[in-house]
């Protein structure tokens, strides 16, 4: 039993032991394949099946691989065709880092069922896929310009992965005629290359030397690589220093200050470095006395004054100097320097004030003598030779008069201002006719005294002041102030009011001034009604001697103020009256009941008077028109009207604030009015008569009376002289105090419908007041023909309801026939 089981596994362990056998025997045959190295994937490379033996179908059956030794698995095999293929391109020098000339890259296929191993070695070839490169790009050298031909420098060689044929072949070098390469060839092939020199360097002619060294290898095509050689040539103390001409001439003036440059000396050395840094110094042969008088910078070879150069001691000066390198055997150069010295004009010429004033007065005549002058110059000749003149001659005043040889007199030529310049500089200029000419100047100050030449002078020959009426007494009205240009005494200004009388009315009694200033002042309150304006002249007075004076003419406005109030003239009334009208109840629409007339002393908008109802007991019955205060009826009366009509009227004028008078007017409806054919004696106090009947006459007295003289001098004047003049009449309103009643005579007061209508034309047509016994006769006024004045009708309460235009009426006055009415009509 033990033997039928012992003999199954001796068996199976002698059948393993022969397949084993037999598969490393087919391991030991090895199967060799070549390619160049760089194929592209999927490139075919031999046939394995047919190569090996083997049925394709098995490849697959057997599960056939490929199995690539201490290697990256570049290749595949294709079970279906049995070949095989390129898997990645393959580089030779990634594989084999060694430079061999052989390559291999080692695998085995194994085949499964029964297992069955195949050696394959694939040789890689080269190719030429590698140019020669140098480790440095760039190769710097040092070589001395001493050194002898034949030198040979170590060059750094290039490297090519590439082997074989395709490796380094030769160098090349860039053409030089100073060097050229020597190749060597190592014991394992490598090209080495050594620089050779072949003539002699000289830094001075090239300094640097750019040298371009080129690797050739053997492929097919060949590549190269190149590397540059860069040979700086250094430098040795071969080269003495050099001036640029042997001899140099140089003039200089004498006189030269310190440190004034003669001459930069700049010699060369063609060497560098400290080989070329040059020292400058005199030698032994120039003398101490030059040096003396001369420095010399020994690094820049600057020539420079250093004492003073007199021509007259000497006229020229010589110097030798060398410059010499710093080279360890150092090197000179020698030249010389010779300085002619020019003569100068170094003598200024001399100015000199023999006697002067210092100060004229203004008012000094032409030709007056300032100074005596006397020039001179030390040098001779041309340069001895002095010019004087004045500085800025065509300005000034003055002149110069040659007196004698040397000698000038300082002369006035033209009239002295002290107002336009009270002080002279004046400069004396020498000049000598050297070259180049020397100056010199002296000035001489001179003070010009003032005397009063120049009287006061005001900004304006006209002054118009507006003073507004009811001013303060001592109020500032304006400064007038004038401007002398004298000085001290000349120039300190009295004002004062020039007198005048107008209308036995002095001007200092209206105004003053402040003598120091010229503050103009009002000594009094002004009244737009009783005076206008005035006229008169204010004179300025300096206190020089003698004294010089001006004067300016003052226009005084007075600008009016609303300080009256209106004053209602018709329909007439007593005071603190009512005014009645009697019509009759048939008075038509429109009808004209009574006319409101106001008069205000005032004038312009002040004066313009407009009139409204105040109080009415029916306002639809009557109207008031605003601008020429006629009542009328709007309406016919009805028998629900009441018999008597209350109207209370208002004055206003345009002023600012507006001032105002009322009147209240009594209108009674009867059946029937009674016609007055009679005058009518109504009894008045004297009182009720205002200023204005006094003023009025006595303006109207005044008027007559110039009016009168104005006549007898003409007269006179005819007689007197056969060929006859314009009379100039003054006007009544200018250079002179206007009194109330000429003012009240000429204005004009704006009624009503803006009709003007005076004070007098109130008297003269309105009515005519006589006094009799105590009381006051009113008679029906008239219109007096061409007057241009229209008046409301006499009410009809008081006078008879018609007019006459008969110029023998009652209404006509002569002041001289009616002496008594002059009372007083009040408000």
């Amino acid at each position: 039993m033990m033997a039928r089981v012992i003999a199954p596994s001796r068996t199976r362990f002698i059948e393993t032991a022969f397949t084993f056998i037999a598969l490393w025997g087919c391991a030991l045959s090895i199967t060799r394949y070549s390619i160049p190295e760089e194929m592209e994937e999927g490139s075919f490379v031999a046939n394995l099946a047919t190569d090996l033996g083997l049925d394709v179908r098995s490849l697959v059956q057997r599960s056939a691989k490929l199995d690539v030794i201490h290697s990256k698995n570049y290749l595949d095999i294709n079970k279906e065709t049995g070949e095989l293929l390129i898997r990645e391109k393959i580089d030779r020098e990634n594989i084999c880092m060694t430079k061999t000339t052989s390559c291999f890259l080692k695998m085995d296929v194994i085949l499964e069922n029964p297992i069955r191993i195949f050696n394959i070695e694939l040789e890689i070839m080269d190719i030429n896929d590698n140019a020669p490169v140098f480790r440095r790009k760039t190769m710097h050298l040092d070589i001395s310009e001493a050194t002898p031909p034949g030198e040979r420098f170590s060059l750094t060689n290039a490297v090519d992965a590439d082997v074989g044929a395709n490796s380094i072949k030769t160098y090349y070098l860039s053409e030089s005629k100073y060097f050229n390469i020597d190749i060597q060839t190592g014991s394992d092939g490598s090209k080495y290359v050594d620089l050779v020199l072949n003539g002699n360097l000289d830094r001075e002619e090239q300094s640097v030397h750019n040298l371009i060294l080129t690797a050739v290898d053997g492929g097919v095509p060949p590549r190269s690589g190149t590397a540059s050689i860069v040979i700086n040539v250094l430098d040795i103390n071969d080269n003495a220093p050099l001036f640029s001409q042997p001899v140099f001439a140089v003039n200089l003036s004498e006189n030269s200050a310190a440190g004034t440059l003669v001459l930069t000396l700049n010699a060369t050395d063609l060497d560098e470095g400290t080989n070329a840094q040059l020292t400058y110094s005199y030698t032994l042969y120039t003398s101490e006395k030059t040096q003396e008088l001369f420095s010399l910078d020994p690094n820049s070879g600057e020539i420079k004054v250093k004492g003073v150069i007199d021509y007259e001691e000497s006229q020229s000066f010589e110097m030798h100097i060398q410059a010499q390198d710093g080279g360890v055997n150092p090197k000179s150069g020698h030249c010389k320097v010779t300085v002619f010295i020019t003569d100068l004009n170094d003598n200024y010429p001399e100015v000199t004030i023999k006697s002067v004033k210092s100060a004229l007065t203004e008012d000094v005549a032409v030709g007056t003598l300032i100074a005596v002058v006397s020039v001179s110059d030390g040098d001779s000749g041309d340069n001895g030779k002095v010019e004087l003149t004045l500085n800025q001659q065509e300005s000034l005043p003055f002149l110069l008069n040659k007196s004698a040889e040397g000698y000038f007199e300082l002369l006035v030529s033209k009239p002295l201002d002290r107002e336009i310049v009270s002080k002279y500089d004046i400069t004396l200029r020498v000049t000598d006719k050297g070259s180049p000419p020397l100056a010199e100047n002296e000035t001489i100050t001179l003070e010009i005294h003032d005397v009063n030449d120049n009287a006061p002078m005001f900004p304006k020959s006209f002054y118009t002041i507006h003073v507004v009426e009811n001013n303060q007494p001592g109020a500032l009205l304006t400064s007038l102030s004038a401007f002398d240009p004298d000085l001290n005494e000349n120039q300190y200004l009295v004002y004062f009011i020039m007198e005048k009388e107008i209308v036995n009315t002095s001007m200092s009694m209206l105004f003053s001034i402040n003598p120091e200033n010229g503050d103009l002042y009002a000594l009094k309150t002004f009244d737009f009604e009783r005076e206008r304006e005035f006229l008169f002249h204010i004179e300025a007075r300096d206190s020089g001697v003698p004294p010089l004076s001006s004067n300016v003419t003052v226009h005084i406005i007075i600008l009016d103020q609303n300080d009256n109030k209106p004053l209602i003239v018709a329909p007439w009334r007593e005071r603190g009256t009512v005014v009645e009208e009697v019509i009759p109840r048939s008075t038509e629409k429109g009808h004209l009941i009574t006319k409101v007339i106001a008069i205000d002393a005032d004038s312009e908008q002040n004066a313009r008077v407009t009139y409204q109802l105040l109080q009415i007991t029916d306002s639809t019955l009557f109207n008031l028109d605003q601008y020429n205060g006629e009542v009328r009826t709007t309406r016919m009366f009805s028998y629900r009207d009441p018999r008597q009509q209350r109207l209370v009227i208002v004055a206003k004028d345009n002023g600012d604030p507006s001032l105002s008078a009322t009147v209240t007017i009594q209108i009674s409806t009867v059946e029937n009015v009674r016609s007055f054919s009679e005058t009518t004696e109504l009894p008045l106090e004297y009182d009720v008569f205002t200023d204005l009947n006094l003023y009025l006459v006595i303006g109207l007295g005044a008027v007559s009376f110039l009016l009168l003289i104005t006549i007898l001098v003409i007269i006179v004047l005819k007689c007197q002289k056969p060929n006859p003049k314009v009379i100039k009449i003054p006007q009544p309103n200018r250079n002179s105090v206007i009194s109330r009643n000429s003012m009240i005579s000429q204005r004009s007061s704006t009624i009503a419908d803006s009709t003007l209508i005076s004070s007098d034309a109130y008297w003269y047509s309105l009515f005519l007041a006589e006094t009799r016994k105590g009381k006051v006769v009113v008679r029906q006024p008239i219109i007096p023909k061409g007057a241009g004045y229209f008046v409301s009708s006499i009410p009809r309460s008081i006078g008879p309801s018609e007019t006459t235009d008969s110029r023998a009426s009652t209404l006509e006055m002569d002041l001289q026939t009616e002496p008594e009415t002059s009372d007083i009509l009040k408000d």
